[in-house]
């Protein structure tokens, strides 16, 4: 009979590649809420969830699809991502936290900065370094505005479902300022 275990089975959401336990379990033992953003392939998910033995508790969460309601479309860019951002940092002004990105390797300059961007620009309070941030043109739809001017005529293609939504190419920038004026609306 072997007396030594040659193999130790994984937590399951360690197994499936969701959970790091070992940053989970840091930044829990800070007591502080986390900032929860999530990207997948069609939206952005930033939630303000706060530590419970029984299980954790989601004080805000914001989707980019709510950004529809603020007359913006997009989905998963980077000025999405920012109004996202901005939008829970409005509903929860003045509220510390600490930034959880998850598995997501931290890139700079990606999504999730530009969230976490939002977020303090809302006024939540996270302590960041600011050399993680996309730029500001990223964010605000001048690159978008760019490139449907690249574009052309193929522009109407490329961004058929802006079109659909009323936000013509190479109109972002004004659109994304709408947008933004009207979630500085939103009261905590």
């Amino acid at each position: 009979m072997a007396d030594k275990v040659t193999y130790k089975t994984l937590f399951r959401r360690r197994r499936e590649g969701k959970t790091d336990y070992t940053k989970r379990l840091a930044l829990v033992r800070s007591k502080t809420p986390r900032l929860v953003v999530r990207k997948s392939n069609k939206r952005i998910v930033a939630q303000v969830i706060n530590f419970d033995l029984k299980g954790d508790t989601t004080i805000a969460s914001v989707d980019s699809n709510e950004l529809k309601n603020y007359k913006w479309y997009g989905t998963n860019n980077t000025p999405s991502a920012y109004l996202v951002g901005y939008l829970i940092g409005k509903k929860l002004a003045g509220q510390k936290c600490v930034l959880d990105i998850g598995r997501r390797h931290p890139s700079h300059g990606s999504v999730v900065f530009a969230t976490l961007k939002g977020a303090v620009d809302g006024g939540i309070i996270i302590p960041f370094n600011k050399s993680v941030l996309p730029a500001e043109e990223r964010m605000n739809g001048k690159t978008l505005d760019e490139y449907a001017n690249k574009l052309g005529d193929k522009a109407k293609n490329v961004f058929s479902k802006y079109i659909k939504e009323g936000i013509m190419p190479g109109e972002f920038n004004k659109a994304f300022e709408k947008a933004k004026a009207e979630i500085a609306k939103v009261k905590a």
